[in-house]
């Protein structure tokens, strides 16, 4: 029996039934096929064909599954969400998967004393490899208790870092009720079990996960979390991870249809690609996405791979993939600024149990990672951006691309905000741009010149657009950057809902 033969009949009778078990599928084959055989056969096709299969014993039922419509969230599913962040953290269940994890790679209680020195070993290692610049970046996961110094460090914060973005894609309709989720770079699972995390707070959503991963000891830490938290939550299918070098990928041997794409701090890791290299080969993986796909690149918010990030988006924005956020171009054009340093700052989460028993030493600011920082952009291949407006040309807002001839005069601009408050008590700071900057600008607001009708930037979320009138313009040339100072005549408005609106 041939496997095309199995698949075209499973395809009409798909279309003419809406349930029937998969052993009934011999009565319209002209050769015997076992079940096994049919099942094995078209499980890769399942989601793409809009079916479900539910094991019955030795045999499936096959049921016309929900469309691929876009995912519109229920108050209880947002009142779930709001009440999981209102004080982030990893819950109990993954914790202890975690802690079940390394008793079963190394034989001994999770907080045993050799145990914890060990993870501490590893912590401290990968943190001195992560600051040093090139060919001299080496951060590995090839051994075991990297895999485990990661799982007590870095793992609480990226697992609910990705949360708050999945969340927020969720609001803002880029997501569906059927998902086909990619993540590139999967380690030990973060993703995967950030989305089975986030999808328990979801009512009959599902998602088929598929991710690559080239180190073995990431692959069976993955296998063995992912698996196991996947089994709380039946909506969310776990696949095998691909094993692959992501430099050398094949993209033809990747799946079909993608709705979702994450490169989660990853593409920073990539010593042997230059940033043009990498540009393109996340343009040939595009080629994966459904046409209302998306793709999510996240980076660490320091300078370095923050303004890497940056430069990256716009290469891809200059092959054919649309930025969706966090950036805005309004004047409708080319962004040139090579030194774009913009992040966004989450609240902090709660330490885990492991955490904390890492940190009962001599040392404990050492091991010790709660605080949420993040640079990220979401593309696309269609025209779809989070904020679509665009400043008519005859506008009495300036452009940043022109504040050299604005220097010491007081103006109107329209631009994004583009980080949290980076300055201090005295004087707030913030980043903001509008698609044109040739030289970074913030805006600084003193706090005695705090107005209720300048306000609203400390409240305004991240990457909302801003309508700032009267402020003046100032040149840092210690910093080779424009200050725009907010007075107390200064009018800031904006059309989103701040931080501690209700959307």
């Amino acid at each position: 029996m041939s496997d095309r033969e199995i698949i075209s009949t499973f395809k009409y009778v798909s279309r003419m039934r809406p349930e029937f078990m998969l052993s009934e599928l011999t009565d319209y084959l002209k050769e015997e096929a076992t079940v096994d055989q049919a099942y094995q056969t078209l499980k890769p096709l399942f989601f793409d064909l809009g079916v479900d299969a539910v094991a019955e014993g030795k045999d499936f039922k096959i049921v016309r599954a929900a469309s691929r419509k876009q995912m519109e969230l229920s108050k209880d599913e947002i009142k779930k969400n709001e009440f999981f962040f209102n004080s982030p953290g990893v819950s109990r269940k993954m914790e202890r998967l975690i802690e079940k994890y390394i008793e079963k790679k190394t034989s001994k209680n999770w907080d045993d004393p050799i145990v914890l020195e060990k993870m501490r070993k590893s912590v401290r290692h990968q943190k001195k490899s992560y600051w040093k610049e090139g060919s001299a970046r080496n951060i590995s996961y090839e051994k075991g208790y990297d895999v485990l110094g990661y799982l007590a460090y870095q793992f609480p914060v990226y697992f609910v870092q990705f949360q708050y973005l999945l969340y927020d894609m969720a609001k803002e309709g880029l997501l569906k009720e059927r998902m086909k989720i990619l993540d590139i770079g999967s380690g030990p699972g973060t993703i995967p079990l950030a989305i089975i995390d986030m999808y328990n707070r979801l009512d009959d959503r599902k998602a088929e996960i598929h991710s690559i991963e080239l180190f073995e000891e990431n692959v069976e830490a993955y296998n063995f979390l992912a698996q196991q938290y996947a089994a709380i939550q039946s909506n969310v299918t776990i696949e095998e991870p691909i094993r692959a070098d992501l430099s050398k990928i094949d993209v033809e041997s990747l799946p079909d249809n993608i709705d979702l794409m994450v490169f989660s701090n990853v593409l920073n890791e990539i010593r042997e690609l230059s940033l043009e290299q990498k540009a393109e080969l996340v343009k040939r993986m595009s080629d994966k996405l459904s046409p209302d796909g998306s793709i999510i690149i996240i980076e660490p918010a320091d300078k370095n791979n923050s303004t890497e990030m940056r430069r990256l988006t716009i290469m891809l924005k200059r092959l054919g993939i649309k930025i969706y956020s966090p950036c805005t171009f309004i004047w409708s054009g080319e962004c040139t600024l090579e030194t774009c340093w913009s992040f966004e700052e989450k609240q902090d989460i709660t330490a885990t149990r492991l955490m904390v028993k890492m940190a009962e030493c001599d040392e404990p600011y050492r091991y010790i990672n709660v605080d949420i920082k993040y640079s990220y952009a979401i593309l696309r291949k269609d025209k779809l951006a989070k904020q679509s407006f665009i400043t008519p040309s005859n506008s009495k807002f300036a452009r940043m691309s022109k504040m050299d001839t604005h220097s010491k005069k007081r103006i109107n601009v329209m631009c994004s905000l583009m980080s949290g408050d980076l300055g201090d008590e005295k004087y707030h700071l913030y980043r903001i741009c509008d698609g044109t900057s040739k030289k970074a600008v913030y805006a600084v607001l003193p706090s005695h010149n705090f107005t209720e009708d300048n306000e609203i930037i400390t409240k305004a979320k991240y990457g909302s657009i801003l309508r700032i009138s009267n402020v003046l313009v100032k040149y840092n040339e210690a910093n080779d950057s424009y200050n725009l100072l907010i007075g107390k005549g200064t009018i800031i408005e904006s059309d989103a809902p701040s931080e501690n609106e209700e959307e």
